[in-house]
């Protein structure tokens, strides 16, 4: 007697299951992160549509669908520029105050972000290696005079220039800004996961914004 060929399982959406249609659910994710709103304020837009959506419902949408939306995406992203402007912020978290690592290069695009509990060598050798994945070395890099900065560099990049004048990273501190500018109405950040996923997500948001992302997609004008 043959045995039968197992079949694969049908792969299903990350909607699946889910009570409303992908489109609100990104919409609402795209509201809360590009916009400084809590999650009550993002019910009253989706009222306005007759969308009954409840704050801790936008809550699980941005924590679950964040991550896979910046992951969608990534495939269709510009290659960052050759020039870096890398810096941390502060995040408190839990009462405590955290740090949140990011670079910007010349045009303005966000190469990426990291949520690390210190402000150390370890964290920065993790954040260069993050940010490096992406595709491009850069030819020069504009730190802060923190100690760790030049033996990373040395480390990942011994042949860029390495800049750390003061007033150099102002390009970088202006950034900062609109992060924190997005902070303000929460109501505090319980775990350093949820600083990676807000601080990814307003990266993602904002590079989109700058026209950092090859998004369009091709329609026959006369198809619906």
């Amino acid at each position: 007697m043959r045995r039968r060929r197992a079949c694969p399982p049908v792969p299903t959406s990350e909607f699946a299951g889910f009570r409303f249609p992908p489109e609100v659910i990104v919409l609402a994710v795209r509201w809360y992160l590009r916009y400084a709103l809590s999650y009550r304020d993002v019910e009253e837009p989706l009222a306005d549509r007759g969308l009954e959506v409840d704050h801790v419902t936008v809550y699980r949408w941005v924590r679950r669908f964040t991550p896979l939306l910046v992951d969608a995406a990534r495939p269709y992203r510009h290659t960052p520029g050759d020039r870096w402007f890398v810096d941390e912020t502060y995040v408190k978290v839990a009462g405590r105050w955290t740090y949140l690592y990011r670079a910007v290069d010349q045009s303005g695009q966000v190469i990426d972000v990291l949520a690390s509990e210190k402000r150390d060598l370890a964290a920065a050798r993790r954040f260069f290696t993050r940010a490096l994945s992406h595709g491009r070395r850069p030819v020069e890099v504009t730190t802060d005079r923190a100690a760790f900065y030049p033996r990373v560099l040395d480390e990942q990049l011994p042949a860029a220039h390495h800049v750390d004048d003061q007033y150099a990273n102002n390009p970088l501190e202006a950034d900062h800004g609109r992060f924190t500018a997005r902070l303000r109405p929460m109501r505090g950040l319980k775990r350093l996961r949820y600083v990676q996923i807000i601080g990814s997500g307003h990266a993602f948001v904002q590079n989109i914004r700058r026209g950092h992302y090859e998004l369009g997609v091709d329609a026959d004008p006369g198809t619906g």
